[in-house]
């Protein structure tokens, strides 16, 4: 569905991905895992079309995506949903909700769908957005994505800042829209929670791809525990 082909990629004089190849099938779960600064923000940043890379390519379902604008990136299947939320705080639950289908059709079976995966929003549609809990954004992101019903969905760090019992709820929502058949590219810092979700996995330092491969065979590396110092 996906492939990154030899993607150099930056801000200014400062290059954080150094020739970064990658592919995401179709209806897989792949994780983009690394310490906080390793270059995930920016390898999705890059696929979404908020930053341009300098060079390599970037393919999805046939499409170049690379130079192409962010709005028809989103228009070919991509939903980013970016570290922090990006939530508009004012606005109701629902109102997020409707923006996430901003420019393409949907209908009550859209909102439907996605109060059902998260039965706490459907309790909260009225409320607005900035009064909702840490976990409870985090939800309200992840389901804003998928209101315009994505082929790719993309995770940036959808465990940050949560309490392990929610981080553990992330887990199971992913490995939920997985078996619904929705693809999932994810970044994330927490291993355990990487390799219990996923297909595959990319292990990224210092914006270069050191380790890569199933997460049964990533576990039994040694160089991924002295990454994570035993945390896997």
């Amino acid at each position: 569905m996906l492939q990154v082909c030899d993607v150099v990629a930056g801000y200014g004089p400062i290059e954080v991905l150094h020739t970064v190849t990658l592919e995401v099938p179709q209806g897989s779960v792949v994780v983009l895992l690394g310490a906080n600064g390793a270059g995930k923000t920016t390898l999705l940043r890059v696929i979404s079309g908020l930053v341009r890379p300098r060079q390599g390519r970037v393919e999805f379902l046939g499409h170049r995506l690379d130079g192409l604008a962010p709005e028809r990136i989103a228009r070919l299947g991509i939903a980013h949903v970016p570290q922090g939320r990006g939530l508009f705080p004012e606005l109701t639950v629902e109102e997020n909700l409707r923006l996430g289908a901003y420019g393409k059709p949907y209908g009550k079976s859209d909102l439907e769908r996605v109060f059902a995966l998260f039965p706490i929003l459907a309790e909260r549609r009225t409320q607005a957005a900035g009064t909702l809990s840490g976990g409870e954004q985090q939800m309200l992101a992840i389901a804003r994505g998928l209101m315009g019903r994505p082929q790719l969905l993309m995770l940036d760090e959808p465990s940050l800042g949560l309490a392990p019992r929610l981080v553990e709820q992330v887990g199971r929502l992913v490995q939920e829209l997985h078996a619904q058949g929705t693809t999932v590219l994810m970044a994330e810092q927490n291993a355990a929670l990487a390799l219990s979700v996923a297909d595959y996995a990319y292990v990224l330092q210092n914006g270069v791809v050191c380790l890569q491969g199933p997460p049964e065979q990533l576990r039994d590396s040694p160089q991924l525990r002295q990454l994570y110092l035993g945390s896997v």
